[in-house]
């Protein structure tokens, strides 16, 4: 990776007892203001942040290995984010790409037709958010098919609006008391190697799957098949061999639009452009987000040309859909990915990881608390269970899960948790973070795993 120039210092500091002054203050005001429904893992309030740390309103400084959830791959603080932001504003801030259009907006969709899977003719429609993509994703296969049903899978996430809960397979948070949801969604079991019951190959897992589909709804029924390439809130899993080439395949012979929900796993995530080009998947249409533009707010669509431009005019869109400054930020950001070649940092931070962790699994064996390393690139997981269950039970360890969150915390190292059962310490650092920093963070997981056996 060429050699980056920090604007802030690259180390962990940690003033006094946290949440300091300041930060206790910003709680205070919230509480008055902000609805409780909207939860906050880390309770201090950041002031600055660039490559691979957090500097709160007390001075505080802590090693993200969050990344604002796979957002910020490129830095909070990129310069030549900062700097396409900065010269847009000036310009413009808005005009509506539904009205006014401008020449962002195509040049974002230019890059995604060449970074997306597959050589065939493209089309791209931007949005805001991840949740949007899917909801946009479902409408295109909907009525290219002329079919209602989509098939999701155990373990998804795929949003927060009405349709997406119901595509997503978690109750609590996401999901409990906010029915009714929408209908024609129908969930078949995942790959999870860790978990499954017996020896199953990737080919067979989506065997099964196929065999529920065919059997409770009729592939003539199926418009979508949507899954992540790489399950986000769901855990870190990562389908065994085979299987999402399997599906792709079947989806296929059957003229069901495979949808990759890359909104996590992309850009340079997992150590290529996209997880679904690990096994050579070229799906329908891609949904991405988060990592696409340095932390501004922009999603997207991309996916076979007659399948988006089936739809009529007017049907796709969004006031604020590709907001020029978005646009400019994800030029901006695409950019640094390819100058710092950050998909092979992804890889030089997965063997960082896997070589710490792996030691540390191995040196306290079956009887430990770790259950599974597992991932790609720079998306990688920890399962936790209890003591003793690694290789028989595999019962989840939610409580060591959350203390070893707080202890890494306290130590000046934000980590952050996933999983159906709650137990997955999962790592998303900035691609930029140094190796040094890496390691010091990786110092402070491992004394705090330790610490719960």
């Amino acid at each position: 990776m060429a050699d980056i120039q920090y604007r802030l210092a690259q180390k962990r500091q940690i003033l006094g007892a946290f949440p300091g002054p300041k930060s206790a203050a910003l709680t205070e005001r919230r509480k008055a203001v902000v609805a409780g429904g909207v939860a906050s893992s880390v309770p201090v309030y950041v002031a600055d942040a660039d490559g691979g740390v957090i500097v709160d309103v007390d001075g505080n400084s802590f090693i993200d290995l969050g990344a604002g959830i796979a957002v910020t791959s490129v830095g909070a603080s990129d310069p030549a984010v900062v700097g396409a932001v900065k010269e847009q504003a000036e310009h413009f801030t808005h005009t509506c790409f539904m009205v006014t259009p401008y020449e962002g907006y195509i040049a974002v969709a230019e890059e995604l037709a060449k970074l997306t899977p597959g050589d065939h003719e493209k089309r791209s429609v931007l949005f805001n958010s991840g949740a949007e993509a899917v909801e946009n994703a479902v409408k295109v296969a909907r009525l290219a098919t002329g079919r209602d049903a989509i098939v999701a899978f155990d373990h998804a996430y795929h949003g927060r609006t009405n349709l997406t809960m119901a595509l997503t397979a978690k109750a609590m948070p996401y999901k409990t008391n906010f029915g009714p949801f929408a209908p024609e969604v129908y969930r078949v079991p995942m790959s999870y190697p860790y978990r499954e019951e017996s020896d199953i190959k990737g080919e067979e897992a989506a065997q099964r799957a196929i065999t529920m589909i065919e059997k409770q709804i009729g592939s003539d029924s199926v418009a979508a098949i949507l899954i992540e390439p790489i399950q986000g809130e769901g855990g870190f899993i990562v389908p065994a061999e085979g299987f999402l080439p399997a599906l792709a395949a079947w989806a296929k012979e059957k003229g069901i639009v495979f949808i990759a929900d890359e909104v996590q796993s992309g850009f340079c995530r997992t150590g290529s452009w996209f997880a679904s080009q690990h096994e050579g998947v070229v799906p329908d249409i891609i949904t991405m987000a988060k990592g696409i533009a340095g932390g501004l707010p922009l999603s997207a669509i991309t996916g076979r040309a007659d399948l988006l431009d089936a739809v009529h005019p007017g049907g796709l869109g969004g006031t604020y859909g590709g907001n020029p400054v978005a646009c400019a930020a994800a030029l901006a950001a695409i950019g640094t990915m390819r100058e710092l070649d950050l998909n092979a940092r992804a890889q030089r931070i997965e063997k960082l990881v896997m070589d710490r962790l792996g030691a540390l699994a191995a040196d306290m064996g079956d009887g430990g608390i770790i259950g599974d390393l597992r991932g790609r690139g720079a998306m990688l997981a920890v399962e936790l269970v209890r003591p003793g269950t690694a290789q028989t039970t595999k019962e989840p360890n939610p409580e060591a899960t959350k203390a070893v969150a707080a202890a890494c915390l306290q130590a000046g190292v934000v980590i952050l948790t996933c999983g159906t059962y709650g137990n997955v310490v999962r790592l998303l650092p900035p691609l930029v973070i140094s190796d040094e920093l890496l390691k010091d963070g990786l110092d402070v997981l491992v004394e705090a795993i330790r610490a719960n056996v």
